[in-house]
């Protein structure tokens, strides 16, 4: 089904969907930190043409390349529809990025100017000097003989034509497979994708987003930024990192509609807080383990949960990984308002998607509008093959990498995802694994280790794990709950050297047997590792897994 634009009262373009915004709800909240005055979208489009003043005054003209690193703030997004807006490319780069492939991104993009936040100055300290530093906090010109100034009043001095196919962004993703690349991705794109996005959740200018994922990442910036901009919605950020201690009064004051999200923050929840409450006592570890009293005791959990999310959330996206599925049961049978979309950074990010209460246990839904989703090669036992997508959003191509873009682009426009899937018989997608760590078995058999985690992450002490084949056996590196463990096994802190040994390998064992009695036999795991420290994760809280292979 194509997207009827018809219904769309502007271009799939940054600078017309502003103004459309600031026109229609220009006295509404916009843009803001929690617990401070936000900006008007009438202020944001004055700070905007501000913005690109200076820029002019830079030197900045179409084409051109202008690199963000900085943490979420108003100003992010004041910058990146500057720098849209005047027909440049922005660049975002994830702050997590270590100073070689900061270097690198800039370099390999040609960025003239680095928006950059203070907390984050130290990782440009040795680029090169041709390139402009601004400070994102208040858009400070860092140069010793700096004599411009950021106006609030300035007033942009050419007018700029943009079109809907114009470069918009690079997105350097971060990966789970190493290399790094630069995804080309045009006003269309991304405009086309957060549209779509409002038509598995509508959204109204009352709705308020409190965002808790990087602005860098596509997933945050299409449905956390373009999004709530394009219906006239508030963001709300925060001026630290979304520990409990940070988030939970934030959530009370914000009351947040919408809330992005990646399935970990919600696991966490659920096997740290949710499920120890109804073991803690015998009676409700007794109940839960039966069907009719568990639903009603998720009940009971769904509503406190909601409660603690400020009570008006509408809308709890989950993206960037596959769920839980005893987490996905549990939210489903809570009547928890969640949601789980699909989606690559190559397609802007969203190809299939469904509301809350539609979902489907271990779907992501259907493709979204104007989307079309195919299996290629099949499996004829199974129907699981390569998920292939065209649409729209799909991406211009990898950046200066006509060999790479030519891999997983054809000529007619599929976009190879590298995710393996089927499709059932009402068009709702599954996700099996990337089709890159699928492990062989020995007998020829496919073994997806996503699955194998999904069970093992369920196991009471495991907060993250990782499946890898070793010289022909499967190996479970495992990252445990200790404080968890502490709590259980006071003896930790006072004999730490005697028996923690001990208790860990008691754990492992068990661990395995309790994986090997829920997998089938080709899927049983040969060996648990302790991974004693967490994982080295992407933006969306994958692990990196070519790091550990």
């Amino acid at each position: 089904m194509k997207i009827d634009e018809t219904k769309i009262k502007t271009r799939f373009t940054f600078p017309a969907i502003l103004a459309a915004t600031v026109e229609k709800y220009g006295n509404s909240n916009a843009l803001g930190f929690v617990d401070e005055k936000p900006l008007t979208y009438s202020e944001v489009g004055k700070r905007v043409n501000a913005l690109i003043a200076m820029l002019e005054k830079l030197g900045i003209k179409k084409n051109d390349k202008v690199a963000l690193l900085s943490p979420n703030m108003p100003n992010w997004g004041i910058a990146y529809f500057a720098i849209t807006s005047m027909g440049a490319v922005v660049i975002p780069i994830l702050n997590d990025f270590s100073v070689a492939e900061i270097e690198n991104i800039i370099s390999h993009s040609e960025s003239k100017i680095v928006f950059v936040s203070k907390t984050l100055l130290p990782k440009v300290k040795y680029i090169d000097k041709s390139i402009i530093n601004i400070m994102m906090d208040d858009f400070t010109l860092l140069k010793e003989d700096n004599r411009l100034f950021f106006e609030q009043d300035a007033i942009c001095l050419n007018k700029y034509d943009i079109k809907e196919d114009d470069l918009a962004a690079i997105i350097y993703t971060s990966g789970t497979t190493g290399r790094s690349k630069g995804v080309m991705l045009t006003h269309r794109n991304i405009c086309f994708t957060a549209y779509g996005g409002s038509l598995i959740q509508p959204m109204t200018s009352s709705d308020r987003f409190l965002s808790v994922l990087p602005l860098s990442h596509t997933y945050e910036n299409t449905l956390g930024l373009i999004l709530p901009v394009m219906f006239g919605a508030a963001v709300w950020y925060l001026r630290k990192p979304p520990t409990p201690s940070v988030l939970l009064p934030a959530l009370e004051v914000v009351k947040p509609t919408v809330i992005l999200t990646v399935p970990l923050i919600i696991e966490k929840i659920y096997f740290n807080k949710i499920l120890p409450s109804f073991n803690g006592k015998f009676i409700t570890k007794i109940l839960y383990r039966m069907p009719p009293f568990r639903k009603l005791l998720n009940r009971i959990a769904g509503k406190m949960l909601k409660k603690t999310f400020g009570s008006n959330l509408k809308f709890f996206g989950i993206g960037g990984t596959k769920l839980n599925k005893t987490v996905e049961k549990f939210l489903m049978e809570a009547k928890f308002p969640y949601a789980i979309g699909y989606g690559l950074t190559e397609a802007s990010p969203l190809l299939a998607g469904a509301p809350p209460f539609s979902s489907v246990l271990e779907s992501t839904g259907p493709a979204m509008n104007g989307v079309s989703l195919k299996i290629i090669s099949p499996d004829p036992k199974t129907g699981e093959g390569e998920i292939w997508a065209k649409g729209e959003n799909i991406m211009k191509g990898y950046y200066k990498e006509p060999v790479l873009t030519s891999e997983v682009l054809t000529s007619d426009g599929w976009l190879n995802t590298g995710d393996l899937g089927v499709l059932d018989n009402k068009n709702n997608l599954f996700i099996k694994g990337r089709l890159k760590n699928i492990i062989l078995g020995s007998s020829g058999e496919n073994i997806y280790p996503e699955e194998i985690e999904s069970v093992i992450n369920n196991f009471r002490y495991v907060v993250e794990s990782l499946v890898l084949e070793k010289k022909g056996k499967l190996i479970a590196m495992v990252h445990l709950n200790m404080e968890e463990l502490e709590e259980k096994y006071n003896c930790l802190k006072e004999e730490f050297s005697r028996k923690f040994d001990d208790i860990i390998e008691e754990i492992l064992n068990e661990l395995k047997e309790y994986v090997n009695t829920r997998v089938n036999k080709n899927s049983r795991i040969q060996l648990v590792l302790l991974q004693k420290e967490p994982f080295h994760k992407t933006a969306t809280l994958k692990v990196k897994r070519f790091l550990y292979y």
